[in-house]
């Protein structure tokens, strides 16, 4: 028989996956791994996204982790910027290799490099790389002189690292620690001794899955594909995994939508009771990307402009209940909170409440003002 949950009891059984409700006590890795990733462009607000699901932590924890190699950064899901374990990592990006994106006629056309030159460019850069860190400007340096890959300089001077992620998804770079304000590169294996290497897909699928499932299910296959790729991945491909994976995964009946669950993890689900409790949440928050911010369940529709702005911005958000219901900003010591009207009278009392676990990490006083919107 089916199992039939409320989107408020999913949406409570995915706070409490994801450290929100309540508040975890895992260490900085443990938080990364739970999430399957933790997007890493805005360097503060992925720390905020750990340090907002631990009961007790410190600034710098992340960097941390990084520089002790609990932690790896590189280039992962929609193509954008992680922390991810070493231990698990490579699995993540072996599915985005999967896709072979790079291979694609339209690719190659508006960039102008082919799959042969792709192959060179990675021996090119796990040569230059072994045991050495370099930045932007030596890796293309490096590059450049080399026979057949001197017309790439530009496309690698690219602060969006285009041609640089299809060697990050198959292991061959990941980010190195700060120079000053410049990015550096070193190989995976080097930055991490707990590297494990890019498996074959069709072995990490099943780790990836469960992962996504654990921390965000219910979830549909479309919101897999969207957390991983956004187009990226074939339907073939995603197809043959979940199939694959079939037996290990429940199909449940969330207020009349069909998603679904690993199989043990039913019981949890079924037992578990809506949620009241708010979170505040960073930008690019786990919480928000995992379901993407086009599922009407997290970010509710009428509200996504709030959330998903311009050039990929996405704002830190009011979390009540597991749904986004406001947005919110720090103005100097003021956290300014956008309401959105329609959900009622604001929660002023739990508002303040969380403010101060806020100002506890931020370790500065914060006061709170709340404008409906």
């Amino acid at each position: 028989m089916t199992l039939k949950v409320s989107w408020e009891q999913a949406l409570a059984w995915r706070m409490r996956r994801q450290l929100l409700d309540p508040i975890g006590r895992m260490s900085v890795p443990d938080v990364v791994r739970r999430l399957g990733g933790v997007q890493a462009q805005v360097a503060s607000s992925a720390e905020l996204a750990v340090r907002v699901r631990r009961q007790s932590s410190r600034a710098g924890e992340v960097n941390r982790a990084l520089s002790e190699g609990l932690l790896i950064k590189t280039w992962a899901m929609r193509g954008t910027l992680h922390l991810l374990t070493p231990e698990e990592g490579g699995a993540f990006l072996s599915l985005l290799a999967a896709g072979r994106s790079w291979e694609r006629p339209s690719w190659v056309r508006w960039f102008g490099v082919g799959s042969r030159e792709i192959e060179t460019l990675r021996a090119v850069v796990r040569e230059v790389l072994d045991g050495t860190v370099m930045t932007r400007e030596e890796l293309v340096a490096a590059v450049s002189v080399q026979p057949g890959l001197g017309h790439v300089g530009d496309e690698l001077r690219s602060g969006w690292g285009t041609l640089l992620k299809p060697l990050a998804w198959q292991g061959d770079l990941c980010f190195g620690p700060m120079r000053g304000s410049r990015v550096t590169f070193m190989r995976p294996d080097h930055a991490s001794s707990r590297w494990a290497g890019v498996p074959d897909p069709d072995d990490a699928a099943p780790t990836v899955i469960g992962a996504y499932l654990r921390a965000y299910g219910p979830a549909t296959v479309e919101n897999f594909r969207s957390f991983m790729a956004r187009g990226r991945i074939s339907a073939r491909q995603l197809r043959g995994w979940f199939a694959a994976a079939a037996g290990r995964l429940a199909e449940v009946d969330v207020d009349g939508d069909r998603a679904l669950v690993l199989a043990e993890d039913q019981d949890e689900l079924a037992a578990t009771k809506a949620s009241a409790e708010v979170r505040l949440l960073p930008g690019f928050d786990q919480y928000v990307m995992g379901p993407g911010t086009e599922d009407g369940h997290v970010v509710p529709a009428t509200r996504r402009s709030a959330v998903s702005k311009q050039s990929g911005w996405i704002a830190p958000v009011v979390v009540l209940g597991g749904v986004v219901r406001g947005t919110w900003e720090l103005d100097g010591d003021i956290a300014r909170i956008s309401w959105f009207g329609e959900q009622g009278s604001p929660p002023r009392d739990a508002f303040k409440e969380e403010v101060t676990r806020l100002s506890s990490i931020l370790e500065r006083p914060l006061g709170t003002e709340v404008h409906p919107i």
